[in-house]
């Protein structure tokens, strides 16, 4: 089960959540957000820090060259973009770094339509509640995850929006062949952009056991 934590804001957590055997850690380039880094992290102490993690950086709707210069600046090791990115984007992203394409679920949904002409242009997906407010406010709702059990999917995906400590029974009682892992965010802070790293850590354990 790898662990994603996004909103991170500062080095010393980082390196926190490399200590703690974090799997990929979301940067926020999203300037509406909450938990936009701004200048908060030196680009190039970034870039050359040697970490276990994955550095991913979080878009919405950028353009090319935004992503192409933070890939650069930062040494990201993948992208999610939650915008309206095309499949095309993703394929000529995906010749720099990883890729992950997130949706988000509303009721009816057909999940397999939703990310057809994404299966060839991206590495994995990632599934969450809605709408920009939900994803980057901070609000913290959850979708109903039975939507994607009934789902094909076929590319590894995380599960996001929403996730809190308590859920870690309700994460691994989670069934999907391509369930890759799982995306936490605003329900382990201490405030915006800082996390409890002792409740991340007991979700770890937990969902791991």
């Amino acid at each position: 089960m790898n662990i994603k934590v996004c909103g991170i804001s500062t080095m010393k957590q980082l390196q926190q959540l490399d200590g703690l055997g974090v799997d990929f850690a979301g940067l926020i380039f999203y300037k509406d957000s909450p938990r936009y880094m701004g200048e908060k992290l030196s680009g190039k102490e970034l870039k050359h820090a040697d970490f276990d993690l994955k550095k991913v950086g979080v878009f919405v709707n950028p353009e090319m060259i935004e992503v192409l210069d933070a890939i650069d600046e930062y040494g990201l090791d993948a992208v999610q973009l939650h915008g309206e990115e095309s499949p095309e984007m993703c394929e000529d992203l995906g010749s720099e770094v990883e890729v992950i394409k997130a949706f988000r679920v509303t009721d009816g949904v057909d999940i397999d339509k939703l990310v057809a002409k994404y299966d060839a242009a991206c590495d994995y997906y990632l599934f969450d509640n809605g709408g920009l407010k939900e994803s980057f406010g901070g609000t913290g709702k959850q979708f109903d995850w039975s939507v994607l059990t009934k789902a094909k999917i076929e590319k590894p995906f995380f599960l996001s929006g929403g996730i809190r400590p308590e859920d870690a029974a309700k994460v691994k009682a989670f069934k999907h062949p391509d369930f890759f892992g799982v995306d936490i965010n605003s329900r382990f802070e201490k405030s915006p952009g800082v996390k409890d790293m002792g409740l991340v850590l007991q979700f770890k354990q937990a969902i791991r056991k």
